[in-house]
């Protein structure tokens, strides 16, 4: 059986809130997949729906260490004594290393692990197979799509991710991502991702082809000018791409001589606290990636004769 217990902590970053999943293990032992924030309302939350379930959480699984996923573990943890497991790679002080490629089994319950890099490199997804269930944490969310960020994510691993997901679990039935609603037809959802994230290069590859472009001259001409307050997450994305396209060969970066205008230092390197409050300021770095300044301007053509 699994609980959907959401955080009360919705935002541009998290939409309604982050998603935690209460599993049952058998035994009278829960397991939570991701606590969330560290808000007490919540960690009691989490509580009550174990109380309700007849169960005791004993185990707290992390499929990345974003905080809006992880930061709740350590008071969870210290209320109930649960162990932690995360990622190898991942930063968050865990108890135990997840067994990746491998099954997390706790009394009847079971759960294959995957690695899953792509939003981060410590990202790992978990598949129950008697439900048939996905839980995808911020590589899939229930609406809309994920910010793929340097240097904690890269977009190639991240559609490597998607690939994997659509060729090894077409049968999946539901999809529990960290935010958003319950996904019902998981193949049309990764389609629906892979589908998205080809269309976002092709317009890159394209808009190079009528000649040099910067990042902010991208975001302005690829996204609505209408949706400034994105704009800081979509020059983040679209480096991304640009890095992943640079790798492969298919596109060069000159480095342009002049220093940022203030709207493209704005852009590239946008004040966090202004923009969502001192409380999102440390979700929101480690999302766009923006402890890694952007203090120089490149502009990128298509490689071999492009425009």
């Amino acid at each position: 059986m699994v609980t959907l217990v959401r955080a009360p902590n919705p935002s541009p970053m998290t939409l309604s809130g982050t998603n935690s999943y209460l599993l049952d293990c058998g035994e009278n032992t829960a397991l939570v997949i991701d606590p969330g924030p560290p808000l007490q309302r919540h960690v009691d939350a989490l509580l009550q729906a174990a109380v309700a379930n007849d169960s005791t959480i004993r185990h707290i699984v992390l499929t990345h260490g974003h905080p809006d996923h992880s930061a709740g573990a350590a008071k969870l943890a210290a209320m109930t004594g649960a162990v932690i497991h995360a990622h190898p790679a991942c930063r968050v002080a865990h108890d135990v290393d997840l067994p990746l490629e491998g099954e997390l089994s706790i009394n009847s319950l079971g759960l294959r692990t995957i690695d899953a890099p792509g939003h981060t490199f410590d990202h790992a997804i978990f598949y129950l197979a008697p439900e048939r269930a996905l839980f995808t944490g911020d590589t899939i969310l229930g609406e809309g799509t994920t910010v793929v960020a340097p240097p904690g994510g890269a977009m190639r691993p991240y559609m490597h991710t998607l690939e994997r997901l659509a060729r090894e679990f077409a049968g999946a039935r539901t999809i529990y991502g960290g935010h958003g609603p319950i996904v019902d037809n998981p193949p049309a959802k990764i389609a629906e991702y892979l589908a998205h994230r080809e269309m976002r290069e092709e317009q890159i590859v394209a808009a190079l082809g009528d000649g040099a472009r910067t990042i902010p001259d991208l975001v302005r001409e690829i996204y609505s000018q209408q949706r400034v307050a994105l704009w800081a997450a979509m020059a983040r994305q679209i480096l991304a791409h640009l890095l992943a396209l640079e790798e492969e060969g298919r596109v060069t970066s000159s480095l342009v001589a002049r220093e940022l205008s203030p709207a493209e230092s704005e852009m590239l390197n946008p004040n966090l606290e202004e923009l969502d409050g001192p409380e999102e300021a440390a979700l929101l770095e480690a999302e766009l990636g923006t402890q890694m300044r952007l203090e120089s301007l490149d502009e990128y053509r298509l490689a071999g004769g492009g425009a």
